[in-house]
């Protein structure tokens, strides 16, 4: 079987979301050092200089870069990084689940727990009533799709609905459940 993942992409994960950290307690570090410092500043003015003023703006200016910086480097990098590596964690942790399946197609790219992920769907019986229903797998954004191809069975490992390994059987019969 094809594994998608490997222990170092988990490690490659936290080593980026560890960096990503890093940048934030760097940035946000520098804003308070300066922050205090133009506090401290306009203390030790006397009441009434005209330097008040600029020392207000200033002081609100660099407030407001701080925050145009913050919330999409939190918000979309550090964001993004964080449910890789969770979706990681819980890869190496949870339940897999094996099933082999005619592969039916592609679907158009979605966002599964904050991960950028493919969908391919597959033929699966249905528990409940006759007939065939269509299960949808997600693969990683950040991996190579498996070339899978429509009808031919595919044996598969996954851990809720994410694709961890895959297999593609030579002998395509259509008939074997």
């Amino acid at each position: 079987m094809t594994r998608l993942y490997s222990d170092d992409d988990l490690y490659n994960a936290y080593m980026q979301r560890r960096k990503l950290l890093a940048g934030f307690f760097i940035a946000t570090g520098l804003w308070l050092a300066v922050l205090i410092g133009f506090i401290v500043y306009y203390t030790f003015l006397p009441y009434g200089d005209p330097n008040a003023t600029w020392v207000k703006a200033v002081t609100s200016i660099w407030t407001a870069l701080y925050l145009i910086f913050l919330f999409p480097y939190m918000g979309i990098s550090f964001k993004r990084c964080n449910a890789y590596c969770k979706m990681l964690k819980f890869i190496s942790r949870g339940i897999k689940e094996y099933n082999v399946a005619p592969f039916e197609g592609i679907e158009d790219w979605t966002t599964h727990d904050g991960v950028d992920v493919n969908v391919a769907c597959f033929s699966v019986p249905n528990v409940k009533r006759d007939g065939m229903m269509t299960r949808q797998v997600y693969v990683d954004g950040e991996k190579y799709f498996p070339p899978f191809e429509e009808g031919k069975r595919v044996r598969f490992v996954t851990q809720g609905n994410l694709l961890i390994e895959y297999e593609i059987e030579e002998n395509n019969n259509e008939e074997k459940e």
